[in-house]
């Protein structure tokens, strides 16, 4: 996927501001992270990376 870099770093922005306005604790970001590292080791990833990549695709017109 192309856009795997700015993605993650829109969703680290993302995260910083729950962080900073929206009262989120470290460990809910710890808690999250580790989700998502978990849930990357999935049957799941593949089709959510396909999901990702379609939505993406649809916002930006390509």
């Amino acid at each position: 996927m192309t856009v795997s870099v700015p993605l993650v770093v829109l969703l680290g922005v993302v995260a910083w501001l729950a962080w900073r306005y929206m009262g989120l604790r470290v460990w809910h970001a710890v808690l999250c992270l580790l989700f998502g590292f978990f849930l990357a080791a999935t049957n799941a990833a593949p089709e959510i990376r396909r999901l990702v990549t379609a939505i993406v695709r649809w916002l930006t017109g390509a």
